[in-house]
């Protein structure tokens, strides 16, 4: 058997169920049938994940095409490419308590909101109060080290009114909480303010890219097969991640993968296009928007960021998700 070429993966968290297909590949053995040993580093945000690929710390990365749009600006001849979009509909979310008083964006001003550091919806904040007519001097915002669940019952108490995230990754750490997310949480959704914005890829280093292809090419080949057995078979796919951490909360960890294809993955363009491609057109609304939100140094190209060289036919990807 010929040798394995070993691949360099950071994902964007800790072992999640919206990372799925990327377990169900390796453990069905499509990554080695390309030529691939895949090692998996666990991340702390899909926003970090860009840079890290971009100082070449790995080959591979599971990032925020929005954190790349910034990347691609200011460093374009080392910022990755994505080559798989995931996430047709931007994940990004600004949780409040269900009972209190914000119940659109402008509600906002005035109010204390907190995040992680460099999470990705919170760096999408300028974009989201330009779309939504905001002023974000009128909001004060903390960053916090704590995890989400402990965060989420601190909201409830009233330290903060509202927690930036992603809306599936909340749900999860609120259910994790002993709360029903249903029932306790309102969310500001970017998906329904700032609509033209893309969320998760699989992305790539240029070195990889340009000088590899036939690796990026079995790499997207076999995570497009571990979409699809995923969303075939979703208990399948959370005992792929209980295999990497057998201390997750399979209810909350599943609740999560649920409802990252029924929300993040199922824009009605994923009917036309399948998952894995973008539209063009509007992945430059959002650069235009993004420079303009940002003021960025530069102006990528969807070129730059984007390349479907590698997308398998829209026969062999997920359809069936679309809204």
């Amino acid at each position: 058997m010929s040798r394995l070429r070993k691949i360099r993966f950071i994902l964007n968290t800790t072992y999640s169920g919206p990372q799925a297909w990327f377990f169900i590949a390796d453990d069905r053995g499509y990554f080695r049938d390309a030529g691939l040993e895949v090692v998996f580093t666990q991340g702390d945000t899909m926003a970090n994940a860009v840079p890290r690929l971009a100082d070449r710390s790995f080959d591979v990365g599971y990032g925020d095409m929005n954190a790349l749009v910034e990347c691609a600006a200011a460093r374009p001849d080392e910022a990755p490419i994505a080559v798989f979009a995931m996430h047709n509909r931007c994940p990004y979310t600004i949780a409040v308590p269900a009972a209190g008083p914000v119940r659109t964006p402008q509600d906002l001003s005035g109010r204390r909101l907190v995040t992680h550091p460099n999470d990705a919806a919170w760096r999408m904040f300028p974009e989201f109060c330009a779309a939504s007519g905001l002023d974000p001097a009128s909001v004060a915002i903390e960053e916090s080290g704590l995890p989400h669940q402990e965060i989420v019952p601190k909201l409830f108490e009233g330290r903060w009114d509202g927690l930036f995230g992603f809306v599936n990754t909340v749900r999860s750490r609120t259910i994790e909480a002993g709360f029903d997310p249903d029932a306790t949480l309102r969310h500001l959704e970017w998906q329904h303010h700032v609509p033209s914005l893309y969320g998760g890829a699989l992305m790539v280093t240029p070195a990889l890219l340009h000088d590899h292809p036939e690796v990026v090419r079995g790499l997207v080949a076999a995570v497009n097969r571990g979409v699809v057995e995923t969303v075939a078979d979703v208990d399948a796919a959370i005992d792929a991640v209980a295999r990497r951490d057998p201390k997750i909360d399979r209810a909350a960890t599943r609740a999560r993968l649920l409802g990252t294809l029924a929300v993040e993955m199922a824009d009605p363009e994923g009917a036309r296009i399948g998952i894995g491609a973008i539209d063009p057109a509007r992945l430059a609304t959002t650069i235009e928007l993004m420079g303009r939100a940002k003021r960025l140094p530069s102006v990528p190209s969807v070129d730059q960021l984007f390349c479907d060289r590698f997308m398998p036919p829209l026969a062999e990807r997920v359809t069936s998700l679309a809204g």
